[in-house]
């Protein structure tokens, strides 16, 4: 046993395991560590990874912010606290920069959340990271790819750093439109040649202050970014980059990085003894149910879930709304109705085999989640970048994305019958369903992860779940 918090496991016990799996394994005692913006979307997919690779027998730690300490532990993995990192909670972003409410527009808005919540916070990142490092010499980091601490070390620590995909991929191609703005590609000339004039525009004007302010940052550092902007200096300088989600959900392009792997959808960990699971008496009532939530970080209850309730109050219609804690008894005694279920929270692994649509302002782990599930989508959400997850839901037509913050009652039930009556919805999402059940995410990244660290074994084949030939390392 290496340390009071890891797997007793053995090297035989691995190559045992290596040998079922047709996978490479990792050393037991493997150093990782964790780290990640401090935000639910960023922190909460990386959960199931690091169980899983403390289950390999690896020596992993974490350092995040004190606001997922407890979380942390509960995993029994040690935390490491940000010291000179600003400690900002993703769902306290408005209390911690209260300016940024100023900006209305969706790019002031995206601006000045790249420079003060990302891209300022790297050097103290780094600084962190690099006091951890001298006591527990780490051989690998493992971050969001949204953590702008990747760059410095890589670089400068000279450390292999894996950057998780916890968003659509963000690279920059000659055949996309540029990222950020929520655009899906054009199949026309004319298309095609305005996306050329905007990729230009974005990087010299939309977002010329974060890109050149990231350069700086790094070359102060010594870190040549060349001319690359903020989207893909990060996926360029980390060793690996595994994209959470798979190909059916991600635009074709021909000049992807290679250094770019799809791992499936990389959820949240699920504990495996929990409580009785959550039901209903009232899902044996109703012939649909509509599922609606906000997520966590969003507070204002009025822009989706609000319209959601007025659309279908008294309908055919079952409609739980969860509210992540907002306003839930509030809205409880607004919304009295039979067909109405209002809870803080409620695991989305025990309502969404019930549901038929999903209504959502986009977060990335409850898209893939609503997917895997095979549920047709109802998306409404531009900030945080959920404009371009949502392009996505509607480009792949896997739903309808309302492209607005703020849908009346009448589009959203409109949209609801919609997706509910063409049959095309459902036939998308099972077939994209069907793709990511062929992908084992845990142990996906766990096999790029050994093969970067040992290169001999780096030829292989990569199995999907169904232990058939998926697709190669190398």
């Amino acid at each position: 046993m290496y340390s009071d918090h890891l797997k007793t496991i053995t090297m035989e016990q691995a190559y045992q395991k290596a040998a079922l799996t047709g996978l490479p394994i990792l050393k037991p005692g493997t150093k990782i560590l964790f780290a990640n913006v401090p935000a639910d979307g960023h922190f909460n997919p990386l959960t199931s990874l690091a169980v899983h690779l403390q289950d390999q027998g690896c020596d992993v730690r974490w350092y995040s912010s004190a606001w997922y300490a407890e979380k942390i532990k509960k995993l029994q993995v040690p935390w490491y606290p940000f010291k000179k990192a600003l400690d900002a909670p993703g769902d306290k972003i408005d209390e911690v920069f209260p300016e940024r409410l100023k900006y209305k527009n969706q790019i002031r808005r995206l601006n000045y959340d790249m420079i003060h919540y990302f891209i300022l916070r790297s050097t103290e990142y780094y600084d962190d990271i690099c006091e951890i490092h001298r006591s527990f010499p780490f051989d690998v980091v493992i971050a969001d790819v949204c953590f702008s601490g990747i760059p410095l070390i890589k670089e400068k620590l000279g450390v292999p750093v894996i950057a998780i995909g916890i968003i659509p991929l963000s690279q920059s191609s000659k055949e996309l439109p540029p990222p950020g703005l929520g655009m899906t590609p054009s199949k026309t000339f004319r298309g095609r040649c305005k996306q050329d004039l905007l990729r230009f525009l974005t990087d010299r004007v939309l977002f010329r202050k974060p890109n050149q302010l990231m350069r700086e940052i790094l070359g102060k550092h010594g870190v040549n970014a060349g001319k690359s902007n903020v989207f893909d200096i990060i996926i360029q300088k980390a060793t690996l980059v595994l994209q959470s989600g798979t190909p059916g959900f991600e635009y074709t392009r021909k000049d992807m990085n290679d250094n770019i792997r799809f791992i499936g959808p990389l959820l949240p960990y699920r504990h495996k003894k929990r409580q009785q699971r959550w039901t209903h008496e009232k899902l044996e009532q109703y012939k649909k149910v509509i599922l609606v939530t906000q997520g966590t970080v969003e507070k204002n209850t009025e822009k989706i879930i609000v319209p959601t309730l007025e659309a279908f109050k008294g309908s055919e219609y079952l409609v739980i709304a969860t509210t992540g804690g907002s306003n839930t008894k509030a809205l409880q005694a607004r919304y009295p109705q039979h067909n109405i279920i209002i809870e803080d929270f409620i695991p989305f692994t025990d309502i969404m085999p019930y549901a038929d649509v999903y209504i959502t302002n986009g977060g990335y782990g409850g898209i893939l989640l609503g997917i895997e599930h095979k549920l047709p989508l109802v998306v409404a959400g531009v900030h945080e970048g959920k404009n371009e997850i949502n392009a996505r839901v509607g480009y792949f037509e896997l739903g309808i994305n309302l492209h607005t913050e703020s849908p009346t009652p009448t589009r959203i039930r409109s949209s609801v019958e919609k997706v509910m009556q063409d049959d095309k919805y459902r036939r998308n999402v099972e077939k994209l369903g069907n793709e990511f059940s062929r992908y084992n995410p845990q142990e996906l990244c766990a096999a790029y992860i050994a093969s970067m660290l040992q290169p001999a074994t780096s030829n292989i084949i990569i199995l999907n779940r169904n232990r058939k030939p998926a697709f190669a390392i190398n």
